[in-house]
């Protein structure tokens, strides 16, 4: 869901109710690990998995609050460790425009957009695919802290 700025004032101002409503729609076996951890973002890929067996499955409108959610909380535990703040880019030629993202993280250069990070999960179908970005990311923050 492409957003303006308005929208998404309202949108970061909804973040703990989006994710607590997450928990809520999940099966309690994967509600309970969301603890922000990473081993928590291993979870929701594998419940993604398991909800959608194709990316034109995620992309139905119907699932956007679910995969919202998924994406809020996802960016939630990269900001969480590696610091940050979400954004959203108006310039249409931002080949994130429109969708939240995270900048200024610790060690990374580039935007980060966890919902991409969700539906390219269900698109690879490794099991593995968020964590695997979220354990780089921290490495890469943990070199350039030692690097300082």
């Amino acid at each position: 869901m492409r957003i303006d700025e308005d929208r998404f004032q309202n949108w970061l101002m909804e973040m703990g109710g989006a994710i607590e409503a997450l928990r809520e729609s999940l099966p309690a076996d994967v509600a309970i690990r969301l603890d922000f951890t990473g081993d928590s973002l291993s979870a929701i890929e594998r419940f993604a998995l398991a909800r959608y067996p194709s990316i034109e499955n995620i992309k139905r409108r119907r699932e956007a609050r679910l995969v919202d959610g998924m994406a809020r909380y996802v960016g939630e535990v990269f900001r969480k460790h590696l610091g940050g703040r979400w954004i959203v880019h108006s310039d249409a030629c931002n080949a994130f425009h429109g969708l939240p993202q995270l900048v200024d993280m610790t060690g990374q250069c580039s935007p980060l957009c966890p919902l991409t990070l969700v539906t390219a999960s269900v698109d690879r179908r490794t099991g593995d695919f968020i964590r695997t970005v979220f354990d780089n990311a921290v490495r890469n923050a943990l070199d350039s802290l030692r690097a300082n």
